[in-house]
């Protein structure tokens, strides 16, 4: 069995990136995290405009989820096509997801059980709060894009069996001078 190196294309879009997407990993870390910040924005937005400020609050974080995991997509689908449709997916995609923000901010703003501050500081706050909260987890190398790697044990290093007792150490064994 041969085994298929994937060869760049010099076609019109560039080079296709076929590897698994890092910013579809991001986006998911990221939504996970965000079952975090949900309590916390529930019970603010509760002590400050009830119930209404509460689906306000739950209806911005959702618009947040789904705004990261479709940026996420955008890069996914075009690094499938090539290096410039992923460049236009993240220029053009920034775009279109203010403009789907919008509208669904737009689409319930008359609606009974909203309350446009809550929203508005839900929605940026999410963002901020995500992003930043990412920072501390995503990998700023090449070697490892995306997400950090787990801790794994270093290979070279010999394994330590147990605990380390300084009275049964070398040193603690020498004789030592009256």
């Amino acid at each position: 069995m041969t085994e298929h190196t994937p060869t760049p294309s010099n076609d019109l879009f560039g080079v296709r990136i076929e590897s698994p997407a890092p910013a579809m990993a991001v986006a998911l870390d990221l939504a996970r995290r965000s079952i975090w910040v949900v309590p916390v924005a529930v019970i603010i937005s509760d002590a400050f405009w009830g119930l209404d400020g509460v689906w306000s609050t739950h209806y911005g974080i959702a618009i947040v989820v789904v705004n990261f995991l479709f940026s996420a997509w955008l890069l996914q689908a075009g690094g499938r096509i090539g290096a410039a449709a992923m460049g236009a997916a993240a220029m053009f995609g920034f775009l279109l997801r203010l403009g789907l923000i919008m509208v669904a901010v737009l689409a319930v703003r008359n609606m009974s059980w909203v309350e446009l501050v809550p929203l508005g500081l839900t929605l940026i706050a999410t963002h901020l709060v995500l992003l930043f909260w990412e920072l501390r987890h995503v990998s700023a190398t090449l070697a490892f894009p995306g997400l950090k790697p787990g801790a794994t044990p270093n290979p070279y290093l010999p394994a330590s069996d147990g605990p380390s007792d300084p009275e049964s150490s070398s040193s603690a064994s020498s004789p030592t001078a009256p």
